[in-house]
């Protein structure tokens, strides 16, 4: 027969084909194992109606089989076939789908194929250079031969087949310097393609396989092994989140999240959504027992893998999960998605909100039930994602606060251990107006904090930050429950019966020394309110925090955030004695006092003091 050219301005279609539309060329045996499941979708759903079909559920499959002498690739059904007219339309007219007109003429939910394009099949030119279909409809007693090299058109002539199906035949291309083509003909490489994109295809997936066994007379002491082929299932074929809840166990949740996501130790928490309406799908998600060893590094690549009927679209679909949630693994399966051409993309995201969305209040419900009922386990899960919690937070100027706040946890002054906002607030005497929290490296240096001094001493809950993001995270939360949060260490405390100022006009003189002293080192100098028993501290004005400030310095230099720096002085502690003796008596010696006082301000506010060694000969000076 005469060859045919392709239809439908194919020929530019065939190559959009070939170089465009799929970013995986590995991506094909994908598309030729759906395409064959879906041909035996439709004689399995013939055979519901029609006896003469003779086949049961457990007889349909699908085998592979590999030439690496000959080139050739060959995967096999025993679905429903094609006659002449339908190779001449499904594989003639690129983009023209058998799967979607048969879909549209059956109209039923129970129909879950999901070729719809027509295009998969060509997706095989990219690893091969000729391609034969032989194939033979159910009800018919000729077959037919289907061959192409591409773009240059097609042949159909009559040929012989045993039963009914389709046999794809691909002739791999030969190997260049940069593309080793020979790799889809070895049984490794198609062992994990299919595990990787094919693994939940309802029908199993069959090749002959080598193995190793021992021999029979092999002696105990010095076994031998001879090999020998095999044909083995290479697909799982039914997914666990397609099992009902109750039958499947922990025990076999934990075996496949670490097959799965490749970690060796079993996730602390499972989450099984099945959900119906606008987008029908299902999920099975898990929380990790420890962070990936590059979660907090720019390498880490969140999302979640993504079905549809079994075939897997995409292997991380971020469009699933936020970047707040980012360290939930799982999988979302879906008939509903509007796949695009090449199946690794949507043409819309209308039905990934709506399961983002949901998948992002089952996530949170999990997390409020450890935090309510398992308390300890909650902790160990914030120990290794509570920092994803308060990026968060942050991210999107506090677009996710109200989503988060209630999960975050802070370690407490007076309970001495971590406790949420609510539990805060819930303890808060009446009289009191603020949260009030503080920021360092640790609790234990923390304890001793001369801005805290007052709140200590009234026995008052402070929030202890220790974590690079609180640092923030205060700024974007601000309130809770109608309740400011407040720095115990910047600004006024607004305590009710605060300690009168202690004089300020009397000692006007002491202050404008100190400042002049100082210059352009701090802002302003004033009387303490705060200091009880410690001789200074620094504080901040309204705008930039210190925390602010130690942030944009790590993450943003160029930025140049400072905070304003008060000096606060305890003019009762004996520090500020020795400087107002000096004052007049030694003025070198008081100017000295005064950068002592601020360098030790600095160190407490946890800034840096410019000149540690210039510090140390001033300490030193004061001695002679």
């Amino acid at each position: 027969m005469a060859k045919k050219e392709f239809k439908a301005e194919s020929k530019r279609l065939l190559d959009l084909m070939i170089n465009s539309i799929y970013t995986h060329r590995e991506i094909f045996l994908r598309e030729i194992i759906s395409n064959a499941s879906d041909a035996i979708d439709k004689l399995c759903y013939r055979s519901l109606t029609d006896e003469k079909v003779g086949l049961k559920r457990e007889d349909f499959a699908i085998h592979i089989h590999a030439d690496p002498d000959g080139r050739t690739l060959t995967v096999s059904d025993n679905g429903i076939g094609m006659d002449e007219s339908e190779l001449e339309n499904n594989l003639g007219i690129i983009a023209s789908s058998g799967t979607y007109q048969f879909r549209q003429e059956v109209d039923s939910e129970d129909v879950d194929i999901i070729g719809q394009f027509g295009v998969g099949f060509y997706s095989a030119f990219m690893v091969a250079d000729h391609i034969t279909v032989v194939t033979k409809k159910y009800g018919a007693d000729q077959a037919f031969r289907w061959e192409s090299d591409g773009a240059d058109g097609y042949t159909i002539t009559p040929c012989e087949r045993d039963g009914v199906g389709t046999d794809i035949i691909m002739h791999i291309k030969p190997d260049g310097e940069e593309e080793n083509y020979a790799e889809f003909l070895q049984e490794y490489t198609l062992r994990n393609l299919v595990k990787k994109y094919s693994d939940y295809i309802r029908w199993p997936i069959r090749m002959e396989v080598t193995k190793s066994r021992k021999k029979e007379d092999s002696p105990e002491d010095k076994p031998e092994y001879e090999s020998y082929r095999e044909v083995e299932t290479l697909n799982s074929m039914v997914p666990l989140w397609q099992r009902k809840k109750s039958d499947v166990t922990r025990e076999e949740h934990d075996k496949f999240y670490q097959e799965k996501f490749n970690d060796f130790t079993p996730p602390q928490s499972v989450i099984t959504v099945s959900a119906e309406g606008q987008v029908s799908y299902k999920a099975l998600l898990y929380i990790p027992a420890r962070p990936p060893y590059d979660y907090y590094s720019a390498d880490y690549e969140r999302g979640l893998q993504l079905y549809s009927a079994g075939v897997m679209i995409m292997d991380r679909c971020q469009d699933l999960i936020g970047d707040h949630f980012g360290f939930v693994k799982g999988v979302v399966d879906s008939p509903d998605l509007s796949l695009n051409i090449s199946r690794e993309l949507l043409q819309h995201d209308r039905q990934l909100k709506l399961i983002a969305n949901n998948i992002e209040k089952k996530v949170k419900g999990e997390l409020e039930r450890m935090l309510k009922e398992d308390r300890e386990g909650y902790e160990k899960f914030f120990q290794n994602f509570g920092r994803q919690l308060k990026v968060g937070c942050l991210n999107g100027y506090g677009a996710k606060r109200d989503l988060l706040q209630d999960l975050l946890l802070f370690y407490s002054s007076t309970e001495k251990k971590l406790v949420t906002l609510a539990e805060y607030v819930d303890r808060m005497p009446e009289s009191q107006k603020y949260i009030y929290y503080a920021s360092g490296e640790n609790a234990a240096a923390m304890d001793n904090l001369p801005q805290t001094e007052l709140l200590r001493e009234r026995n008052m809950e402070i929030l202890y930050l220790t974590d690079q993001p609180d640092q923030l995270l205060m700024e974007i939360l601000r309130e809770y429950k109608d309740k400011p949060l407040r720095s115990a260490v910047d600004g006024d405390l607004d305590l009710e019966d605060m300690p009168e100022e202690k004089g300020a006009d009397a000692y006007k003189e002491a202050l404008d020394f100190i400042k002049e002293v100082l210059g352009e080192e701090v802002d302003e100098v004033r009387v303490s309110r705060k200091l009880k028993t410690h001789p200074v501290c620094l504080t901040c004005g309204e705008g930039v925090s210190f925390e602010m400030e130690r942030y944009f310095a790590a993450a943003q230099p160029e930025m140049g955030l400072k905070a304003k720096r008060i000096l606060e002085l305890n003019v009762e502690h004996p520090a500020f004695a020795a400087l107002e003796g000096a004052r007049s008596a030694e003025p070198e010696k008081a100017k000295k006092y005064a950068q002592v006082l601020l360098n030790q301000a600095k160190l407490i506010a946890g800034l840096p003091i410019g000149d540690p060694s210039g510090y140390t000969d001033l300490l030193c000076s004061l001695w002679t």
